[in-house]
């Protein structure tokens, strides 16, 4: 509803809520949805745990964030198949959405992406929601090394890095601001859509 207020000159004028504007940590009910972590069946072939807690700037975790993600299939091609809000327990469909528990952690069931090109590492796009955020996140989730990561400071090379915790599962922390902070990701346009 838009706000009544005067300007300078006591003219009424109206604001409205842009969609930048936070208005508190209502994503742990309002975005999530009854399969949104399974990217894939768990009994899938390819299918792996994607899995981390995301912390806040004093190495807090977050409790209220939600996580999206998108993947490429296993031979590293964008996958097409529809069903991602309505899984029905078969196909792959490349993007998953979950809501991090109270202790800020997150997991997905999806599939190892192959490589998007020769010479590339395969990799997922992981997106951020969370409180105080006035926009999203972009980051990438490597699972190997890419000439990408030459682009970014040594010390921060591996907070874009997927790492092995235990058979086909993979940890993947994310840092919003401080020490460690993960490396986010600016797209940047050329106007067109």
């Amino acid at each position: 509803m838009p706000e009544q207020n005067e300007n300078t000159a006591g003219e009424h004028v109206q604001y409205r809520q842009t969609p930048s504007q936070t208005v508190g940590p209502f994503f742990g009910y309002a975005l999530p949805y009854d399969g949104g972590p399974e990217v894939a069946a768990p009994w899938h072939p390819d299918a792996i745990r994607f899995h981390g807690t995301v912390y806040d700037g004093a190495g807090e975790p977050v409790p209220d964030a939600i996580l999206e993600v998108w993947g490429a299939d296993a031979e590293g091609r964008p996958v097409d198949q529809r069903g991602s809000l309505h899984r029905d327990g078969y196909s792959v469909t490349g993007f998953g959405r979950a809501a991090v528990d109270r202790a800020g952690h997150y997991t997905f069931t999806t599939i190892r992406p192959g490589a998007p090109a020769p010479g590339r590492a395969p990799y997922l796009l992981v997106t951020v929601f969370a409180r105080g955020l006035l926009h999203h996140l972009f980051t990438r989730a490597y699972f190997g090394d890419d000439p990408f990561l030459a682009t970014v400071p040594e010390q921060r090379r591996g907070t874009l890095l997927a790492v092995p915790d235990g058979e086909r599962s993979y940890r993947f922390d994310i840092r919003l601001q401080g020490e460690g902070e993960t490396v986010f990701l600016d797209f940047i346009g050329d106007g067109r859509g």
